[in-house]
């Protein structure tokens, strides 16, 4: 069985930072590329960040580049979002995502919010 699990979420001010991790269980971890996505309330899922399966290679969404960092240790079996210089607009949901078998799999989400 599949398993995602986010956590590191929380209130942070502008200008702030976080790190996400989401824990991995049930596939082979090391073979797979895994995402990070957000959705806001009423918005399309949005693709923030990718890593390779070894981590050799990453991509950004052009409005996190710079400031975001996806990251993995596949002795772990995790993967982290390191968020840096946070805004208003980052803040909403944030989802692991593992793509294999033709299928998507999806963590429970971890809340993001960044208010003075």
């Amino acid at each position: 069985q599949v398993q995602l699990v986010e956590s590191g979420g929380g209130l942070v001010q502008p200008g702030g930072s976080l790190r996400l991790s989401c824990a991995a269980s049930g596939f082979t971890f090391s073979a797979y590329a895994l995402n990070w996505y957000r959705q806001g309330p009423g918005k399309e899922r949005e693709l923030v960040a990718t890593i390779s399966s070894t981590g050799d290679s990453t991509n950004y969404a052009n409005s996190v580049k710079g400031r975001f960092t996806i990251s993995r240790d596949n002795a772990k079996n995790t993967v982290y979002l390191q968020m840096n210089s946070l805004k208003p607009e980052d803040a909403t949901v944030y989802y692991c995502n593992a793509r294999f078998n033709a299928r998507h799999y999806w963590g429970q989400g971890t809340q993001v919010t960044v208010s003075s």
